[in-house]
């Protein structure tokens, strides 16, 4: 599940799913995408041309999936995203193959930054 990485580029979207076994039964079978667990939370799949996740639980109603960018430089363009007056949702954290912060865009949408670095 490797592309390239570009920087400020739509990289990552994710999903939630109370059974995770059911959404990989049913994209695996019908789309042919390949899946990677992280655990029994977190499984992540790649189409061959965009990579994903799904995480284990439920959308809230009128939310839609996590759109995440990517960035080599996550502290440079989290102060961009501060000093445009977004607010930040989320803090700057790691997990398994980087780190990640959230925040909301002016007109609400939650969106994510990650990097692997």
């Amino acid at each position: 599940m490797q592309h390239q990485h570009i920087d400020w580029a739509i990289d990552y979207i994710e999903f939630a799913a109370p059974d995770l076994d059911a959404v990989k039964k049913f994209y695996g079978t019908v789309f042919d995408w390949k899946f990677q667990d992280w655990g029994e939370e977190y499984t992540s799949f790649s189409d061959g041309h965009v990579d994903g996740g799904f995480r284990k639980g439920t959308s809230s109603s009128g939310t839609g999936p996590l759109v995440i960018l990517y960035t080599s430089d996550l502290g440079g363009t989290e102060a961009r995203v501060r000093a445009a007056g977004a607010p930040i949702t989320t803090e700057i954290f790691s997990f398994p193959g980087g780190r990640r912060f959230h925040f909301h865009d002016p007109a609400g949408n939650e969106l994510a930054v990650w990097s692997d670095k």
